[in-house]
């Protein structure tokens, strides 16, 4: 499945031209569906500061959570690329808040994620490690690690992760960030640490058993540790994905 070609399409919505992928079964998972628009009929004052609309004060919906603004309240155009839109579109100010966070996100982080890093891979009980590189694919949906073997973990199919910092072990009380993917656990974040490995339960393609992969950063650490921190970053907008 990760093989099928990335092609993308311009399409025009309601909110402005977006690039998307032809096959929509092919959806980066950090991407976010447009919303559906408050009707008109539904908000005679801005949802706000409460002003009444009239032939002067017009109606702008956000382009994010679709709710229907004065100008004065809804009048910053920010990027928005979990939505693939090709422009800065216009947010209110709750949402332009998170959208410029965001962006930070697509402009560092998941570069990093693509550039990839180096680290020591175990894979369930086996006492075998090997030295691989690991990567995000470019269509955001699968982790590939490649050495003398290859293997992929599709996003989709993580259960949880847990990000290991200088100092701890799996199954210590200071583990400094647990990630749940899929379940409804808590997501909480440590402190200065450098992130040294990351421990996954993942469910591979076909199958319903749980293994475990653990990555521990090897030769350039500050790059896998920049690696790590990114890869955090990404789980926990997977994780707020659910809600949005």
């Amino acid at each position: 499945m990760s093989s099928v070609p990335d092609g993308k399409k311009l399409v025009r919505s309601l909110s402005g031209l977006r690039m998307v992928p032809e096959n929509g079964a092919f959806n980066s998972p950090f991407s976010l569906d447009e919303p559906q628009w408050v009707p008109d009929k539904e908000c005679p004052r801005c949802m706000q500061c409460d002003t009444k609309f009239d032939f002067i004060r017009r109606k702008h919906h956000c382009r994010r959570c679709g709710r229907c603004f004065c100008d004065k309240c809804c009048s910053k155009k920010v990027a928005l690329p979990r939505m693939c839109f090709v422009d800065p579109v216009r947010q209110c100010a709750e949402c332009s808040l998170v959208s410029q966070k965001e962006v930070e996100f697509y402009d560092r982080q998941l570069k990093v994620l693509l550039a990839g890093g180096t680290f020591m891979v175990t894979l369930g009980t086996s006492d075998r490690s090997e030295t691989m590189s690991c990567r995000l694919s470019n269509n955001h949906r699968y982790l590939f690690l490649d050495g003398e073997s290859h293997f992929e973990v599709e996003l989709s199919r993580i259960s949880s992760m847990q990000i290991l910092t200088d100092g701890t072990s799996p199954g210590e009380d200071d583990i400094h960030t647990y990630t749940s993917l899929l379940d409804s656990q808590c997501l909480s974040e440590g402190g200065p640490a450098r992130a040294s490995g990351m421990l996954l339960q993942f469910k591979p393609m076909g199958s319903q058993d749980v293994q475990q992969l653990r990555l521990e950063a090897a030769e350039d650490k500050k790059v896998a540790a920049l690696w790590l921190a990114a890869m955090h970053k990404a789980a926990k907008l997977l994780y707020e994905a659910r809600d949005q």
